[in-house]
């Protein structure tokens, strides 16, 4: 084993404390103020430098925020003829077209690079731990609670192997794991029984998203090779996101929304 790799190491056999998450958030909230600090307190040629690198990043920051933007522009339309009858009012005016900035194509790869997406279900309830965890005793008297249990929808893969019961923290229950998702099309207003590739984000937080925990409001990859879509340049599209739109474990079902 290599010599810096002993925290991943425990990590996988113990997994991590229950409040990580948590103090990893405060860490994180707090290096705002910590920045914000020291560019106050910066003095010299060190001040100069540390203004510079935040200029640079502000400018990329807002760059990206623009770019996700989904714009309309305005333009006149190329050959001047309408597009559909016009009444005889309306003959003698400039034709104008609505027209997206970017072509569909680019502005999905762009999304997913940010991981922002338009969604049918834009907030959802946040889930407490008590409600997705269960506590399990473990030990010869029962004595030790590290292990939990999720009660939960989850997916995993076809290729997944449990770890070693003794070395277990997530328990993901047979029984409450699923494959397969009814995804309704918006604009063909048809649902189609399609299989899960895999689980892109839950809202609840990264932790669930790696774990394949499937609640309402998660984004879900799902293989829409079935449905016969390809994209401009005339390739199948085999792979897209829908969105979870009911609670599965209440169900027995996911039902969801494909994002087009």
């Amino acid at each position: 084993m290599p010599q810096n790799e002993h925290i991943e190491l425990a990590q996988k056999r113990f997994g991590k404390r229950l409040n990580h998450d948590e103090k990893k958030r405060k860490k994180e909230a707090r290096e705002v103020h910590k920045r914000a600090n020291f560019a106050q307190k910066a003095l010299g040629l060190k001040g100069k430098l540390f203004a510079k690198k935040r200029h640079a990043e502000k400018a990329l920051m807002k760059k990206t925020i623009a770019m996700h933007e989904e714009r309309d522009n305005k333009h006149k339309a190329e050959d001047g003829a309408p597009q559909n009858a016009l009444p005889a009012y309306l003959l003698e005016r400039e034709q104008i077209d609505r027209a997206k900035v970017l072509s569909n194509t680019i502005k999905q790869k762009r999304k997913e690079k940010a991981g922002k997406w338009e969604v049918p279900l834009p907030q959802v309830r946040p889930m407490a731990e008590d409600e997705m965890f269960k506590v399990l005793k473990t030990g010869k008297r029962m004595k030790k609670s590290w292990k939990r249990m999720i009660t939960k929808v989850t997916f995993v893969g076809g290729n997944f192997t449990r770890k070693p019961p003794k070395y277990e923290r997530f328990i993901r229950p047979t029984g409450l794991r699923m494959k397969k998702a009814h995804v309704t099309h918006p604009e063909l207003k048809a649902t189609f029984c399609l299989d899960i590739i895999g689980v892109k984000k839950n809202p609840n937080g990264v932790m669930y998203s790696t774990l394949g925990v499937i609640t309402k409001g998660t984004i879900i990859e799902v293989n829409v090779s079935e449905l016969g879509l390809v994209t401009p340049g005339g390739k199948v599209v085999w792979g897209k996101y829908a969105q979870v739109t009911n609670n599965p474990e209440n169900d027995g079902c996911i039902n969801a929304v494909l994002l087009v």
